[in-house]
């Protein structure tokens, strides 16, 4: 993946170094160096030849020219763009065809949201299916370690932080994945002085999958003889009246968020326009030529320094929200022992938009690849975890703007400021869930994946690039 490929160098250098050329002015032919003529149903042959590094590289600058287009309303160029890229790109070929496909897909769905009629059309027979969400996610949890050790760390720090509590009460996030629970449920039946009581709040949009969490976990409760109760509320978190939560006297509280919090960030952003593409593109284009492995295994969003971009490691760079600094305000009010927060360790929350191309492109890449290696290309449950899943989220990354762009995830660091803001104070997880972490891992034999402390936080990694972070916080008293 690092070695450089001198034919294919050669062949990009008319892409990003033709003097006077511009992404903006130029013709579509002029744009592409592999365009297609007319009625041309393939581009140049010794394209399909292409070995995969250099096809990944290749779809990595298409995507990025494409997107700059779309990004500058350029729909002609676009377009061509497109029809490049998908002679390039399968949704089962290898980790960077498969990512194209989605991006592509994402691209397209942004361009068609300038017509809303013809949008509205195409999509009106679409129906979102919730079993099919649930079992999207259910691959995920089976096919990569990520949920299991987010889950894992989670109830460690709760366990810890409930030590010698009779009654604990836990509101969950988006509550549909009962093994995280069950797990639970059969380490605190072991408590030397008996189990506690335990009350489980669950959370999410959907009424039946409510249901099926309460049956699963009252049946397991019922049979490790735990005093147990499901309190079922049926709404989107961003919608969700905190102070309607009620804890009852000597109660102590954990809070669970796993891959949920950030969507509240979306609910009181009404900006519907799209952002003009970044003044730095150029540099981009005119960069010398790396390879795919350099491409995602680097920084590219150092080209993208504009004064758009919020900052990752100042305060400045803090996207505002109302909405979430009042959500956080409420979850402080209830004064939990223990919140443990997983999310996703990239910064996609920005306004700019070709910068959440490339971070999105990087962040994705990372976690096909996961897939890539333990699962086969032909497995079915790989392609509707990508499809389902990953490429949902894609697309909601890319094609939407406003309060309907709900997946804003945003990095440690972003979280830090805005619990501390409110009131929270970091509890530092433990060296033994990180101990419970490495083990899962090795008892399922995943190969490439870490588990790296900083801090009192933990990071999920594939190979040496953090993918998601688990940190813990407790209420803090304000001083007067």
């Amino acid at each position: 993946m690092n070695v450089e490929r001198e034919n294919l160098g050669t062949s990009m250098a008319g892409m990003f170094n033709g003097e006077g050329s511009s992404s903006v002015t130029s013709s579509p032919l002029q744009f592409f160096p592999w365009s297609l003529s007319p009625g041309i149903g393939s581009p140049y042959p010794f394209l399909r030849e292409l070995k995969s590094e250099e096809r990944g590289l290749c779809l990595i600058h298409l995507l990025l020219g494409c997107a700059n287009q779309v990004a500058i309303g350029n729909i002609e160029n676009a377009n061509v763009g497109l029809e490049q890229i998908s002679h390039l790109a399968s949704p089962d070929g290898d980790t960077m065809q498969r990512i194209a496909a989605y991006f592509t897909e994402a691209l397209a769905d942004r361009i068609l949201k300038s017509w809303p009629g013809l949008h509205r059309a195409l999509n009106s027979t679409k129906i979102l299916s919730v079993p099919e969400e649930i079992l999207a996610q259910r691959l995920f949890f089976e096919l990569c370690p990520f949920l299991k050790l987010a889950y894992v760390m989670t109830n460690q720090a709760i366990i810890e932080a409930m030590e010698g509590e009779r009654m604990i009460h836990i509101i969950d996030f988006k509550s549909c994945e009962p093994a995280q629970w069950i797990n639970l449920l059969q380490t605190l039946k072991d408590r030397p002085d008996g189990p506690p009581h335990l009350r489980i709040t669950g959370i999410h949009e959907q009424k039946e999958v409510l249901e099926q969490m309460a049956l699963r976990l009252t049946e397991e409760a019922e049979k490790w003889d735990i005093p147990f109760q499901f309190t079922p509320v049926v709404s989107k978190l961003e919608n969700l009246d905190l102070e309607s939560l009620r804890v009852k006297t000597g109660e102590a509280l954990a809070v669970s968020s796993v891959l949920e919090l950030h969507s509240v960030l979306a609910t009181d952003d009404d900006k519907k326009t799209s952002p003009p593409a970044s003044k730095n593109l150029q540099k981009l284009l005119r960069m010398k030529q790396r390879t795919l492995g350099e491409w995602l295994e680097t920084d590219s969003l150092q080209v993208f320094s504009s004064p758009d971009s919020a900052s990752v490691s100042s305060p400045s760079g803090l996207n505002p929200s109302q909405k979430m600094n009042s959500f956080l305000t409420a979850l402080w009010g209830l004064s939990p022992k223990v919140m443990v927060i997983t999310e996703q360790e990239s910064n996609l929350n920005g306004s700019a938009f070709m910068e959440r191309v490339l971070e999105a492109l990087n962040f994705y890449a990372a976690l096909f690849d996961c897939l890539e290696s333990t699962v086969s290309r032909s497995s079915i449950e790989r392609q509707r975890v990508e499809k389902m899943l990953l490429g949902e989220e894609i697309k909601n990354i890319i094609a939407c703007e406003g309060a309907e762009r709900t997946e804003r995830h945003e990095k440690l660091e972003k979280w830090m400021l805005r619990l501390e803001s409110v009131g929270f104070g970091k509890v530092p997880l433990s060296y033994h869930s990180m101990l419970l972490g490495s083990r899962l891992l090795q008892s399922y034999g995943y190969d490439g994946y870490k588990i790296k402390e900083e801090n009192g936080f933990l990071f999920i990694c594939w190979q040496d690039r953090p993918l998601f972070s688990v940190s813990a916080w407790g209420f803090q008293r304000q001083s007067s």
